[in-house]
């Protein structure tokens, strides 16, 4: 009859699972950075996680810029202020929507990807089988994927960003009469090492994110096809949340 019974019930649930969480991460961690190492593992998980990825990071930049170029030019029609049009799609872009929507796309492909795979070992009873035969799953199978994905989401958003501002300087150029020369040139004096270094923070933070998200939830699923699915589906908006509240987290202690 306790009212606040449910409440720490939760709470408490919460913080077993960030701390189950937690440990699953160092476990991961170690595994990555100690001997034995699986390059092929490791490279193969590059050519999941980047190359494949890159089709669908660079049509959402370029779809992205040229949103960001018109949007920003009809706010700043109404001040008068339609020049500051490259200044803010290459601020943006590289700070914040780069990164972010490059995390989020590659949450809902890589993590699920990583929760299906992985769960799918799990239920099959393939992990099992590889502990008997004295290969560890996390050194063969978690820490490959975590490796890959931190290398190579900053790769993908070093991309995302080139292609997003040039998305942003065809619609400036060919729908809002801006001169080609003056905008690059805009776009370049404005630009600063230190916003194209955020945006890559953020991406090796996220991409770290997204597979051990995914590697936790494949690895700790069970009960056949439904605990696979239950599983994707979890890695999916856990990785997403997770992202969004990181990226203020970062974005807040940079800019103190």
């Amino acid at each position: 009859m306790n009212p606040f019974a449910p409440i720490g019930r939760g709470i408490l649930d919460m913080l077993a699972a960030i701390g189950r969480f937690s440990a699953f991460c160092g476990r991961a961690v170690a595994a990555a950075v100690s001997p034995p190492f699986f390059f092929g593992q490791f490279l193969r998980q590059c050519m999941q996680v980047g190359y494949f990825s890159l089709p669908v990071v660079g049509v959402t930049a370029v779809f992205i810029g040229a949103a960001l170029a018109l949007n920003i030019y009809v706010g700043g029609a109404r001040f008068n202020a339609e020049q500051f049009v490259p200044n803010i799609v290459v601020l943006g872009i590289t700070r914040e929507l780069g990164p972010v929507l490059a995390g989020l796309m590659l949450a809902g492909r890589v993590s699920a990807g990583i929760a299906a795979e992985i769960g799918t070992m799990r239920v099959t009873e393939q992990i099992d089988a590889m502990t008997t035969l004295s290969t560890d799953p996390f050194k063969y199978l978690i820490a490959p994927r975590l490796l890959a994905a931190t290398v190579t989401l900053p790769l993908l958003v070093l991309v995302a960003d080139i292609i997003g501002v040039m998305g942003g300087y065809l619609v400036a150029v060919n729908s809002l009469d801006f001169n080609g020369a003056a905008y690059l040139r805009n776009t370049f004096e404005f630009m600063e090492p230190q916003d194209v270094g955020l945006g890559l923070v953020k991406a090796a933070v996220f991409g770290f994110i997204i597979a051990a998200v995914g590697c936790y939830q494949g690895f700790r699923s069970s009960g056949g096809a439904l605990g696979v699915g239950r599983a994707t589906t979890s890695a999916v908006v856990v990785a997403i949340v997770l992202i969004l509240a990181t990226n203020y987290l970062v974005t807040a202690f940079f800019v103190e």
